[in-house]
């Protein structure tokens, strides 16, 4: 996927509230893999670049001893162009070789354990992996394959066990770390409610944010003073936003939350929020205009400050489908609703 707009984060002169925790991404030629913070992993491959008609298969594995591989299989929809299948099934085929029908629907559908484990021989090898209905065939690329699926084993650590993808081993399973629990996040009370703040407030305001912004170095030359938004987030807090920057296809507001009078002590939530609403704020990026690929992030109020809750890609950029093929999270949390 081609690198998003990225602007803001390392120069904004202005503390942080929620940094993201470091995920795994790999990607090598027409394959990819996400490994979020409990060590759930997901690889998917694509068609050749430019090939047509479009096609995925995301692979997906839990962390820990004797977890199994579930795979999905997704034929392209993205164009007037794209074919749909002219039947419920469409028949698996590797290297010629019949592997029994896969039932479609909405363009997706399950393959079985042994038309997993045929896939993975395959695409790790020189095998030719396809889907046909008789009338379209939906060919996967197994480029780059090996590379991503030794690296999930690697970051699941399966490298040498009995349970690896590629490189299996005599170390038993049970030697396999387990998954790692999400975070938990509970929402608080947050308002969204506009403020206007006396000229003075506004002015030391305005003051405080040019002194930490520097538009001439940080990137954020949309400021505009008659373009700041102020919203009472809590009695003692307040939010601000403002247009940060523009793109050839995206746009970002930097989201701040601040004391209810000066000095404000201005924090970062991010520099690439979309959207605000009910305490949650969100960033959705394209990676190209097309549309066919996205990079999202969320953050949630917990009543101190706003806390990731996922960050999360849509695959490459293949025309597998509007707003992206897949979630590929790389960061996740459960959002509950706690005692308040």
């Amino acid at each position: 996927m081609k690198k998003l707009i990225a602007p803001l984060l390392a120069t904004l002169a202005i503390p942080v509230l929620a940094a993201t925790p470091a995920g795994t991404e790999f990607s090598h030629h027409d394959w990819e893999l996400a490994c979020d913070n409990t060590r759930t992993c997901r690889a998917a491959g694509y068609q050749p670049d430019g090939v047509e008609p479009a096609v995925s298969v995301l692979i997906e594995r839990v962390a820990g001893p004797g977890r199994a591989l579930a795979a999905t299989l997704q034929l392209g929809s993205y164009g007037d162009d794209a074919p749909e299948p002219k039947s419920a099934t469409v028949a698996m085929k590797i290297d010629g070789k019949a592997l029994g029908p896969v039932t479609i629907e909405a363009q997706h559908g399950t393959l079985t354990p042994a038309q997993v484990q045929a896939l993975v021989s395959a695409v790790s090898g020189t095998g030719r992996v396809e889907w046909t209905d008789g009338t379209h065939t939906w060919a996967l690329s197994g480029k780059g394959a090996s590379a991503v699926l030794l690296k999930m084993d690697e970051v699941q650590g399966r490298l040498g066990t009995m349970g690896a993808l590629l490189r299996k081993g005599s170390r038993p399973e049970d030697t396999v770390p387990g998954p790692l629990p999400a975070p938990e996040v509970s929402p608080a009370s947050a308002g969204s409610t506009e403020v206007n703040l006396p000229p003075a407030a506004r002015t030391a305001l305005l003051r405080e944010l040019r002194k930490a912004l520097d538009a001439g170095t940080s990137g954020c030359e949309a400021f505009a003073p008659d373009q700041l938004t102020v919203m009472k987030l809590t009695p003692e807090k307040l939010l601000v936003q403002m247009p940060c920057w523009t793109g050839a296809y995206n746009t970002g507001s930097a989201y701040l939350v601040a004391n209810k009078a000066a000095p404000f002590n201005l924090e970062l939530v991010t520099a690439d929020a979309t959207d605000y609403a009910a305490g949650i704020i969100t960033s959705a990026q394209k990676g190209r205009g097309l549309g066919d690929c996205w990079a999202t992030r969320e953050w949630v109020w917990d009543g101190h400050r706003f806390v990731l809750a996922e960050s999360a890609t849509s695959g490459m950029c293949r025309l597998v489908a509007p707003g992206g093929a897949w979630r590929l999270p790389t960061y996740v949390a459960k959002v509950t609703r706690g005692p308040r």
